[in-house]
């Protein structure tokens, strides 16, 4: 006989004896309102994801996964949400994610997709976004790792609880297929491909929660987009044609695309207030 937990109404994801109160997904600062008489409030913070990158010729890579961390923290009127980085059609370095703080709380915004999209995808949130490593801790003070290496802020193509996204390729014939964004809570964005051949785009990375979005297939360059990997809140977008899919909600990173295509966003963060 097995059990799952996420059928069984005694788990929950809430921390014991408290409740969700407050979700804050807009972008930016806001102020907030706290009961009197609440001094400490438990928070959950997500960074923006990254977004993908595009390319001239062949396809571009995914950008990696906000940053997750959770604590008690004292009060603030104050939360800043880390916007997801703003996918382009212009061939280079993406645009990173926003950091996300409330309190004593902070998550970094994931990295978008680096300046070669055809080398190892983005890395996932960390103290600061900077391409394919991450910096040497995360938020939580658990330690980050480069490309390949599983860690709480994963490096390039690394699983992670947030994690790397999956690089391009440089090949423009061929039949091709796309790497996928690695796994983790919070997902980086699958590689595109762009090539005369059918091509089919890398799928986002699938999360604890939620799907990545699929890559596109088709022959030709009009094809072959990364999918956005999975955020906290939401799946990743399918790529469509030639463009990244978007990263899900909740720092999820955005999917590269293909020749000429315009890359996919990342997903915006969120905080979740519990007292």
């Amino acid at each position: 006989m097995s059990a799952s937990i996420y059928s069984n109404s005694s788990f929950t994801d809430s921390p014991y004896g408290l409740k969700l109160q407050q979700t804050i997904s807009a972008t930016g600062t806001s102020s907030v309102t706290i009961p009197t008489g609440i001094n400490r409030v438990y928070a959950i913070v997500i960074g923006g994801g990254g977004a993908g990158s595009t390319a001239t010729t062949g396809g571009g890579a995914g950008g990696g996964a906000g940053g997750y961390s959770a604590g008690w923290t004292y009060i603030s009127t104050s939360v800043t949400v880390g916007a997801g980085g703003t996918g382009t059609s212009t061939a280079g370095a993406a645009a990173n994610g926003g950091s996300s703080i409330y309190g004593m709380v902070m998550a970094g915004g994931g990295s978008g997709a680096p300046t070669s999209p055809t080398s190892a995808g983005a890395a996932g949130g960390a103290t600061t976004p900077n391409q394919t490593t991450t910096s040497t801790v995360s938020y939580t003070g658990a330690p980050a790792a480069a490309s390949q290496n599983i860690s709480y802020a994963a490096g390039a193509s690394a699983a992670g609880v947030s994690s790397g996204a999956a690089g391009g390729q440089s090949a423009v014939t061929g039949n091709l297929t796309g790497f996928s964004g690695a796994r983790g809570l919070i997902c980086g964005g699958g590689g595109a491909v762009g090539t005369a051949g059918t091509g089919t785009g890398g799928a986002g990375g699938t999360g604890d929660f939620y799907a990545g979005g699929t890559g596109s297939s088709g022959t030709g360059t009009g094809f072959g987009g990364g999918g956005g990997g999975a955020g906290y809140t939401s799946v990743g977008a399918n790529a469509s044609a030639n463009n990244g899919g978007n990263g899900g909600s909740g720092g999820g990173g955005g999917g590269g695309a293909s020749t000429g295509g315009t890359a996919g966003s990342g997903g915006n963060g969120v905080v979740f207030l519990y007292f």
